[in-house]
């Protein structure tokens, strides 16, 4: 965590100050150390240099640390399968098993490696159309920004994709957040081999109770991060509060008639952000005025299912083949 975002930061359960003890520096970054509540005593650490700026009454689901322990814990069992993924010819594996094997490359620090693997997975796990339309996005942020100064807030990072570009405009102070401290670790160690940790800041956070001053970003990102967000009650105006300027959210939205995923999507509770009209309505809702930029279709289909695992996949969603609405909401 760079030592200049202490500026921009608020504790997130009270809104009070937040005074700060720095164990380790590292450049201008804190690797260790602590901020403190004035008005709550609520303490932050700040560990192998990302702060920890939850709070615990906010139920989550981190998916990263299923997804990761899960497959750590099945490979433990099934040795035969963790030799496999590694020693398999990469074009002989599933697109699925392909993503897999990028985890593991990952986790034995062998980024180069994960790299090759991943684009191989992707490049099967989507069709064309799909990947020619979330690029055509990350592309328009990333031109929106490109004269941009200051800090960036992106929401959701997960892997970091969006956040990945951004951060080699030269004046963006680049702040990654996500509440899954599993995927920040994973960033931290991908972006120091990128040559880009000077760059970024690393905060575990949740989007709805967000550890920053009010009006003190005055850009916020997202790279299709909102649906990520189980439970996003009034995630939008708290995210106004925080925002002084403009909010760029990469979004793909499904038809309204498309009936097999609304079934599976209703029961996953992510109708908020995966349909235009709501997802609108609750932008105007919270105080936003919003536009709908760089609009573009592309066909989606189900991620193929792993041969070495049986049930696993990448992606929940789409169920079944459907087109895909793919555009930058620009809210300010």
């Amino acid at each position: 965590m760079r030592t200049g975002l202490r500026e921009l930061l608020a504790c997130p359960a009270c809104r009070g100050e937040l005074s700060w003890r720095i164990d380790e520096r590292n450049a201008d970054h804190i690797e260790e150390g602590e901020g403190r509540c004035a008005a709550c005593g609520a303490t932050y650490p700040v560990r192998e240099g990302i702060g920890l700026l939850l709070t615990p009454d906010l139920p989550r689901e981190d998916l990263w640390e299923e997804t990761g322990s899960g497959l750590s814990e099945y490979l433990r069992k099934h040795p035969e399968v963790e030799r496999a993924l590694l020693e398999t010819p990469l074009g002989e594996l599933s697109p699925a098993d392909q993503f897999f094997r990028a985890l593991l490359l990952e986790e034995r620090g062998d980024f180069a490696g994960a790299r090759e693997a991943e684009a191989a997975a992707t490049a099967g796990l989507y069709t064309r159309e799909y990947r020619d339309c979330w690029r055509r996005q990350v592309d328009h942020v990333r031109a929106r920004l490109a004269e941009a100064k200051g800090t960036v807030v992106d929401l959701a990072s997960g892997r970091g994709y969006l956040a990945e570009g951004l951060a080699r405009v030269p004046d963006l102070h680049l702040v990654l957040t996500d509440f899954s401290p599993r995927v920040l670790r994973r960033n931290r160690r991908y972006f120091e081999f990128l040559g880009l940790y000077g760059k970024v800041s690393l905060i575990v956070c949740d989007a709805r109770r967000l550890p920053f001053r009010d009006g003190a970003i005055a850009t916020m990102t997202t790279n299709l991060g909102l649906p990520n967000i189980r439970e996003p009650g009034t995630l939008l105006s708290e995210l106004r509060r925080a925002l002084s300027g403009t909010f760029y959210a990469i979004c793909h939205f499904f038809p309204p008639g498309d009936e097999e995923n609304r079934a599976a999507i209703r029961e996953l509770g992510l109708e908020t952000f995966l349909y235009e009209t709501p997802a609108l309505e609750s932008f105007v809702r919270a105080g936003f005025r919003v536009e709908v930029k760089n609009v573009c279709r592309g066909r989606a289909l189900p991620t193929p299912e792993s041969r070495l695992i049986p049930g696993a996949r990448i992606d929940a969603l789409p169920v079944a083949g459907t087109e895909l609405t793919w555009c930058t909401l620009v809210a300010g």
